[in-house]
């Protein structure tokens, strides 16, 4: 848990010249890769509460990186989509990503990565399976 945290300070600091925080330049990012998304789909991908990713699309919103938009296929739904300005935005989040992950991997060979992917997956299959449980109760 000490590491994702530090993961997730450093990366708050890395992106601390964007003027967002993780959460807010992963959703972000997001948006301008798959397209207009709704809150729910949001939610499901940053694997946090509906109610807390609304609440960063709020701070997007001020800040002009999003915007909502009633769904046609579903006028109870709305749609988040990326403005220009968020645009360039999450463009430059892309790229002070890349450099991060490239001074994460510093000292770490490739075999040694693919370990610890694998290692994480079979971890996160056995939360999974003490979860399923509880989620079904």
């Amino acid at each position: 848990m000490a590491t994702s945290r530090g993961i997730r300070r450093a990366y708050d600091v890395r992106l601390s010249e964007t003027g967002l925080n993780l959460s807010e330049a992963s959703l972000l990012a997001w948006v301008k890769e798959y397209g207009a998304s709704t809150q729910t789909q949001l939610a499901e991908r940053l694997a946090i509460g509906r109610a807390a990713v609304g609440s960063v699309i709020d701070a997007l919103e001020r800040k002009g990186l999003v915007t909502r938009r009633p769904d046609e296929a579903d006028r109870r739904v709305w749609l988040v989509s990326v403005t220009a300005e968020g645009s360039a935005v999450a463009e430059r989040v892309a790229t002070i990503d890349a450099k991060f992950r490239d001074d994460l991997r510093t000292g770490i060979s490739r075999d040694e990565r693919r370990q610890l992917a694998d290692t994480l997956v079979r971890l996160q299959e056995n939360i999974s399976s003490v979860l399923k449980p509880e989620l079904s109760a």
